[in-house]
């Protein structure tokens, strides 16, 4: 990839500022667990891997000057620390999972010297990066076998580099194909409300000199039944043990659009975002967004003053739509409820 979505430097963590994309390429440093917070709420930052990333150096910046050498005091601290983070987001599984992760790495440190523990979450916050990228290489790898010369994918959202530590989830499948000298086409929907695809999805494959064609979100099933698309490839936020998924609103639709016109459904993530603790789509949180972002659309009002607006951010696809979950372990297909057990 020619750009680092999100970096540790000199003590900060520097971020791509991804709501000035496409039009220009900036770069924000954070200092403080309170930026991160309002990075990570404004979507300055934004995709599943990448928000565990952001959470856990977001607890650090928060930790890393509090002075105490009570470990009682420090893990009350911490604990503090994740509730407020956990405020930013409720959706994406990955932001918790990463705060947990640090959570239980705390727990085992208590009889070591508070500056050890936090010297130790920055490194484990550094190991959970490089996980990262190792594992979106190895989606890449795997989901790359289920594409064939010639195809044309149907992608939404952005699941690329930019939601990750660099590489991406269903956008590793199509670059690992293209690396593979696969002759790809891509069409991407635009996403709205904040058209992630239009913005950052095209960007990306414009980056790496990928066939791509935009579309509004309601021409998918139009050019589904003009034999355009061949499969359809997406990201994931949350993962249920049924392997009910929630993805960015709209997901939904294309499952069910796929579903009708026999295309096979994708769903690219790391185990990360599997939710052991979530039995089906029922129980995950969806996050309710700002009536802002709809009534408004390049800086002016595009709806009346009174009009009632509704706002999800996500919405859930039922498993019974989904061909099989590319994972870095392993492609999952049904029974989802058997075999998602077997590689947590």
């Amino acid at each position: 990839m020619p750009f680092t979505p999100i970096e540790w430097q000199n003590n900060k963590v520097k971020i791509i500022d991804q709501t000035c994309l496409p039009n220009k390429l900036s770069h924000i440093h954070i200092e403080t667990i309170e930026e991160m917070f309002d990075a990570i709420k404004s979507l300055k930052i934004r995709g599943a891997p990448a928000l565990g990333i952001a959470a856990a150096f977001g607890l650090y910046l928060g930790i890393k000057d509090y002075k105490t050498k009570s470990f009682k005091r420090f893990d009350k601290k911490f604990k503090d620390l994740i509730k407020y983070l956990s405020a930013c987001r409720p959706t994406g599984y990955n932001l918790f999972w990463a705060m947990e992760r640090l959570q239980d790495k705390v727990g085992q440190l208590k009889k070591y010297p508070i500056e050890t523990i936090k010297g130790t979450i920055l490194e484990e916050t550094l190991k959970i990066q490089m996980e990262d990228q190792k594992t979106c290489q190895a989606i890449g790898e795997k989901g790359a076998n289920l594409i064939k010369d010639g195809d044309s994918i149907l992608t939404y959202c952005n699941a690329g580099a930019l939601a990750t530590s660099g590489y991406g989830t269903a956008l590793a499948v199509i670059f690992k194909a293209k690396e593979q000298g696969k002759k790809i086409r891509v069409y991407a929907s635009e996403t709205r409300p904040l058209l992630q695809g239009a913005r950052l999805t095209c960007w990306e494959l414009a980056q790496e000199k990928i066939d791509t064609t935009l579309i509004c979100d309601n021409m998918a099933g139009e050019v589904m039944r003009e034999d355009k698309i061949n499969r359809v490839i997406v990201g994931a936020d949350r993962i249920a043990l049924n392997g009910d998924t929630a993805n960015k609103i709209g997901t939904y639709s294309l499952a069910v659009l796929a579903s009708f016109h026999n295309i096979p459904f994708y769903v690219a993530a790391p185990t990360s975002t599997f939710d052991p603790k979530k039995r089906t789509g029922e129980d995950i949180i969806i996050e309710q967004r700002d009536k802002s972002e709809i009534e408004n659309f390049n800086g002016k009002r595009i709806a009346p003053e009174d009009i009632k607006i509704y706002n999800p951010a996500f919405d859930v696809v039922p498993n019974s739509l989904i061909t099989c979950f590319i994972t870095e372990k392993k492609l999952i297909y049904p029974s989802y409820r058997k075999n998602i057990k077997k590689v947590l």
